[in-house]
């Protein structure tokens, strides 16, 4: 288990990790989420102790950070951390390496994921040959080739096309599955509803709200409508005992006040839209966090408007 015990991080630009708390088991994939600029990197970095915290403990399964525990751990930062020049199989060898591997094993592991990520064809190209999409994929295997326990990946679906995000939640849960550790970091709360066992929500460096996303939902959350539709619902954040509509290219999701009606509500769109399908829904991470982040944070969240 990580464990991560109130901790800071001050720079002279201001403090960017507050008093951040939160615990990742064995078996589970934890979301450390958070809009640009909330502290998710910085924390991350004293985790794998890259930075040294201010104050605050970190601990593995109860130790604290060492060169064993390094060995445990695989990272994928979030910028591209690869030797351009070099070729595909070489740097995926030399991190291995790094990981104590012996060369035998380095290289039957690292044949086996470059054809889980259809690279081995490639593996003589130089990693400038590759677009960013294939260089993340080397780079997470670089990150995983070593078999860790503990997996933390910073912005892991980065350069990513549909099908190959597909692949990489494969693989998350297959981690779960046989035990790991996962951590990742995201602003992107679809993908981290969809993956995220457990989570932590942090902003301006602080934490607003965690625990697992079951929980997280059922505490913060509030009833929503979905709505799917063709035409312009920009109005819909107009309509009586709509407290905040979230808008989405052909639909939208409406957070309801308490005694909201759903029937006047629907008439009320018919004939300013073409209605496909409604339905009552429990929240969406991204409508609670865009309720525990505020509106000055609104312009982080990816892929929709809130109105």
């Amino acid at each position: 288990m990580l464990s991560v015990s109130a901790l800071r991080k001050e720079f002279s630009t201001g403090m960017a990790v507050d008093g951040v708390s939160f615990e990742a088991a064995k078996g589970e994939v934890f979301g450390l989420l958070g809009p640009n600029g909330a502290g998710k990197t910085t924390t991350i970095r004293m985790i794998l102790n890259i930075l040294v915290p201010d104050g605050g403990t970190i601990t593995y399964d109860g130790a604290p950070f060492s060169d064993d525990v390094r060995n445990t751990i695989g990272y994928l930062p979030e910028e591209r951390g690869l030797y351009r020049k070099s070729k595909l199989l070489d740097t995926i060898m030399y991190f291995a390496s790094l990981r104590g591997m012996k060369r035998g094993a380095a290289k039957s592991a690292a044949a086996a994921w470059l054809a889980r990520f259809s690279l081995l064809e490639f593996r003589d190209r130089k990693v400038e040959e590759l677009s960013k999409g294939n260089q993340q994929k080397v780079q997470f295997i670089c990150a995983i080739i070593h078999n860790p326990s503990i997996v933390i990946l910073d912005e892991p679906f980065s350069g990513l096309d549909p099908v190959n995000q597909i692949l990489f939640k494969d693989i998350f849960h297959e981690l779960r599955t046989a035990g790991k550790t996962v951590v990742f970091s995201t602003h992107q709360m679809d993908q981290a509803e969809r993956l995220s066992d457990s989570l932590c929500l942090i902003n301006r460096g602080r934490v607003v709200l965690g625990g697992t996303v079951r929980d997280v939902k059922k505490k913060h959350g509030t009833n929503s409508l979905h709505v799917e539709f063709s035409g312009d619902g920009a109005f819909m954040s107009g309509l009586p005992g709509v407290r905040r509509a979230i808008l989405y290219e052909n639909a939208a999701e409406l957070e309801l006040e308490t005694d909201a009606k759903i029937q006047p509500l629907i008439g009320a769109m018919n004939g300013k839209v073409d209605l496909s399908k409604f339905e009552l829904v429990e929240p969406s991470l991204q409508s609670i966090f865009l309720q525990a982040v505020g509106e000055s944070n609104a312009a982080s969240v990816p892929a929709a408007v809130a109105v």
